[in-house]
């Protein structure tokens, strides 16, 4: 990895693992509805006008029942229940839990069809992941908080579906224009929602609050989605997807800093379990990794049959370029 790839990495490491710091924060004097409408909207207003720079609004807009069926999920729902269930469990235990996701896409991917990518690994993968959640679940939460659980859950589920959904649906669009768009139609569905439920603030927020929902809009969305198109563009998606194993250790280490959350022998237990899991879980198939493999082999041997010039590999493309790409599948996308 090149300095530049790695000060990427480590940045977007930790812009991914301290929403749930933010969260905590910010949810103690807003109502979750609204974090997720001042967010949405602050977040939207950033990343819009790039998208129409690039015109990547209008190819979005044409496809627009999977692109509010992708917004339901990954922002609509997930947002809602993460910033739900921060009322009451931990920043850490939050950021620890929705690290199981990879474990859930898995379960989305077979019912969806894709049996062919379990395999005897995946399966142990899942098991010891589920491992770990329970060992948060069952010696780390108090009893008192699984309604928070269930509540993250869903979140988790909608995080899991998201990706589906712009797998099938949304792959070859712009991901600027997808995630734009999806951040400013669930800013349009929050506006009568928090309206109905009268979940506009009563009073001024706290300055900590302010800057805790610029952060997440600013730093956590807008700011972190060209920093990913950038670290894509300098290192590829699949070292960029190792990021998923950072986020959690930040969380963890950011709510010890800053919120005196205790770090117990089960939480320690549970996080390795499920980073462990989610690494089998997605480690793909030998068999089939061959046969891309040799596929990529046979290509290059016809092009040199051809008398085409073999690629280097070397090039990358620019962020600008990059943004014109589709949105990686990786998880997460947006936090």
């Amino acid at each position: 990895m090149t300095r530049r790839g790695l000060i990427l990495f480590v940045s977007l490491g930790i812009i991914w693992g301290i929403p749930y710091l933010f969260i905590k924060i910010a949810i103690a004097e807003l109502s979750p509805e609204f974090l997720v409408l001042a967010r949405t909207t602050l977040a939207a207003a950033l990343l819009l006008p790039i998208a129409a720079r690039h015109r990547a609004i209008v190819p979005v807009l044409r496809r627009w029942k999977p692109l509010l069926t992708f917004a339901l999920f990954e922002i609509v729902l997930a947002w809602y229940f993460i910033n739900a269930a921060e009322r009451t469990l931990p920043s850490s235990t939050v950021g620890l839990l929705l690290a199981s996701i990879p474990l859930v896409a898995m379960a989305v991917a077979f019912l969806g069809g894709r049996r062919d990518r379990l395999t005897g690994v995946n399966l142990i993968g899942v098991v010891l992941g589920m491992a770990g959640v329970a060992a948060i679940v069952g010696l780390d939460v108090g009893g008192s908080d699984l309604f928070a659980v269930a509540e993250l859950a869903v979140a988790v589920v909608g995080y899991a579906i998201g990706p589906a959904i712009l797998a099938r649906h949304l792959h070859d669009l712009p991901g600027v224009g997808v995630i734009a768009c999806a951040l400013g139609v669930s800013a349009l569905a929050y506006v009568p929602v928090v309206a109905i439920t009268g979940g506009w603030p009563t009073v001024m927020p706290s300055t900590m609050t302010i800057v805790s929902v610029i952060v997440l809009a600013v730093l956590c969305s807008a700011v972190a989605f060209l920093l990913m198109f950038a670290l894509v563009a300098e290192v590829g998606p699949i070292r960029m997807s190792a990021i998923t194993y950072v986020n959690p250790a930040v969380a963890v280490v950011a709510g010890a800093l800053f919120l005196g959350e205790q770090i117990t022998v089960w939480t320690l237990v549970g996080f390795v379990a499920i980073l462990a899991g989610c690494a089998l879980v997605t480690r793909p198939d030998p068999r089939a990794a061959r046969t891309a493999e040799q596929a990529g082999a046979d290509d290059q041997a016809v092009d040199a049959a051809a008398g085409a010039a073999p690629s280097t590999g070397t090039g990358h493309p620019t962020l600008d370029e990059a943004l014109d790409e589709p949105v990686p599948p990786t998880e997460p996308i947006v936090r």
